[in-house]
């Protein structure tokens, strides 16, 4: 057992120093980097496969993604940006955890913009999404609904009856978190997700005038 621990640690080890470079290397070419967060099994590989077709593992498993993925995708007005997937959050995630996956959750800190994915479907989504806002807080980003650097991602619509997503619907109009309801199962609400990060990485642009 402590020669498994001892080869996960260098292994997590070799992790961090790759995606430190990587991190260098984006940094250089100037392209906005996407993560996705959320508590385990809430959908995010399935979310980050219909965006990019990166045919990123996804398992009904805790901790099925542990080194990050990163692939590259165009937004619809044309720009580039590298969506990175990440673990997978539990309740009360241990500080020593945290420390652990610090290689896949610096993506997260670096990070242009946060997806948070929710299952909306599930009965405790609103406790997991707690949860997952509690790391996050822990990691020293800032989860407050004015903060433009978290879009929510409502996920597993499909699941749910025609009455509950309508107040879904309708709940998420008047959220100050503007969430946007997805299904990654089926490519329901793709378009939308795809508009909502363009919107959200565009509110930095600055426009000239040049005559």
């Amino acid at each position: 057992i402590r020669n498994r621990i001892s080869k996960l640690k260098r292994d997590i080890e070799d992790i961090r120093t790759r995606r430190s470079l990587y991190r260098r290397q984006r940094d250089r070419a100037g392209i906005p980097v996407v993560a996705l967060v959320g508590y385990t099994n809430a959908g995010k590989s399935t979310r980050m496969h219909a965006l990019s077709h990166a045919g990123v593992l996804s398992e009904d498993k805790l901790f099925a993604t542990l080194d990050p993925i990163t692939r590259r995708v165009r937004l619809p007005g044309g720009s580039p940006v590298l969506l990175t997937d990440t673990v997978g959050f539990i309740q009360k995630l241990p500080t020593q955890l945290v420390a652990s996956f610090r290689a896949t959750l610096e993506e997260v800190i670096e990070a242009d913009l946060i997806l948070h994915v929710r299952d909306i479907a599930h009965e405790e989504t609103e406790a997991q999404a707690h949860d997952v806002e509690k790391v996050l807080s822990d990691l020293g980003i800032d989860t407050l609904p004015a903060d433009s650097h978290i879009l929510e991602v409502w996920n597993k619509v499909d699941l749910l009856t025609p009455e509950r997503l309508g107040e879904l619907q309708h709940e998420a109009a008047r959220n100050e978190r503007q969430p946007v309801l997805v299904s990654a199962a089926t490519g329901e609400g793709l378009d939308a997700l795809f508009a909502a990060i363009d919107a959200r990485l565009g509110r930095a642009d600055e426009i000239l005038d040049v005559t």
